[in-house]
């Protein structure tokens, strides 16, 4: 008995063995079967997308892709956008150009420059007759020794008192008055064609190129007149300044360069006025310079006056160049009633002394009120800076 029943359990050990690995395989062919199916079923709903529908989808993304003139208008409508953004400051930053507390300062100087340079004819008249009186004096002394030696006095230069042909120049009412719009900082083609479809003359000052408007000259070039906006140094509140600004702290040479720079560029254009320059034209060294160099390469200054305390005139006195400054800015606030005010004082400014210098910027508020304003010069003459009557 014993030997039947251990026979029994070494035949039932093999048949357990064969069952599980034949389960295994099963398993095996199972899984596999099934990650087929579903691999197979994708690969059928990706045939299953119809053909047209593709065909709708690429049309729909290559006619997102701009045409070449669409390019040109996004590009320049971008460039337009940076402009006015360039110019969105903060009040404590904001552009020195754009101040109506510099106006202030200006009027407020110059009532106060009139009363003390009366105040100082009246001494000086005073000064100079006790002058004559000891001069008198000393003559009768040295006549007794018959001495003929004349006496000299040295006359102290004084700069209220410099004469250009701007302060001589008398306006004949019976002429039409003269008005200059100048528009600084103009870089793009866009800004040079508004400008040129309002249909009387504005003249137009050029920022130098650099590699965010790279083409600013060349687009001068075509214009019968134009100027170039000379980059100077500015005070520490401003914060957009352009690359190659002149500095109060660069020698004679490097401003000559730039100046020669300029030249070469821009071989067309005569006048050139400050872009900035609060603290360089003030600066006596500096202005001096630039003048020398100017007078080199045949520029003739026009002083944007951005600070009240500008030695620009007496500059051109000494190299002997016309004295040209800016009346006002129009869009000090760029707000369309107060631009059109602006340049309405301008016009009032015109009629009172024969002529005006208003400068403005390319912002799309300026270039509309100059658009809409074209009625309001049935009284004055539009010209280009160098028609001015004065020259």
């Amino acid at each position: 008995m014993n030997k039947k029943k251990s026979r029994k359990r070494t035949n039932i050990t093999p048949n357990k063995k064969l069952i599980n690995i034949f389960l295994i395989i099963f398993l095996i062919a199972f899984l596999a079967t099934v990650a087929s199916y579903f691999t197979m079923k994708n690969k059928d709903s990706i045939k299953d997308i119809p053909t047209e529908v593709k065909v709708q989808e690429l049309k729909k993304k290559v006619s997102l892709i701009p045409k070449m003139a669409e390019l040109k208008e996004f590009k320049d409508q971008a460039s337009q956008e940076l402009f006015e953004e360039k110019f969105d400051i903060k009040e404590e930053h904001k552009f020195e150009e754009y101040t109506k507390e510099l106006e202030q300062v200006i009027d407020e100087k110059m009532e106060l420059e009139e009363s003390i340079n009366k105040e100082n004819e009246i001494i000086q008249k005073k000064v100079e007759e006790i002058k004559e009186e000891k001069l008198k004096e000393k003559q009768k002394d040295k006549s007794t020794d018959n001495s003929k030696e004349p006496i000299k006095v040295k006359d102290k230069i004084d700069e209220k008192s410099i004469i250009t042909n701007k302060d001589t120049f008398t306006y004949d009412k019976k002429t039409k008055p003269k008005i200059v719009i100048l528009i600084d900082d103009v870089t793009t083609q866009a800004q040079k064609d508004k400008i040129l479809s309002m249909g009387y003359k504005i003249n137009m000052a050029f920022l130098p190129p650099t590699k965010t408007h790279p083409d600013s000259a060349k687009i001068a070039q075509s214009l019968s007149f134009h100027m170039i906006h000379f980059p100077m140094q500015a005070s520490s509140a401003f914060k957009g300044e352009e690359i190659n600004t002149l500095k109060i702290t660069d020698s004679y040479e490097t401003i000559e360069k730039r100046v020669k720079q300029l030249r070469e560029w821009y071989p067309n254009a005569i006048y050139t006025n400050n872009h900035t320059g609060s603290v360089f034209t003030e600066n006596d060294e500096a202005v001096d310079k630039l003048f020398r160099a100017l007078k080199k390469y045949n520029f003739i200054f026009v002083d944007s006056r951005t600070s009240a305390k500008s030695v620009a005139k007496k500059y051109a006195k000494k190299y002997d160049m016309p004295y040209i400054v800016r009346n006002t800015f129009i869009d000090n606030d760029r707000d369309y009633k107060s631009i059109e005010n602006q340049l309405k004082k301008a016009i009032e400014i015109a009629k009172r002394q024969g002529y005006a210098i208003a400068i403005g910027h390319p912002h799309n508020v300026t270039l509309e009120v100059l658009k809409d304003s074209k009625h309001l010069f049935k009284e004055v003459e539009p010209i280009f800076m160098n028609q001015l009557p004065y020259l």
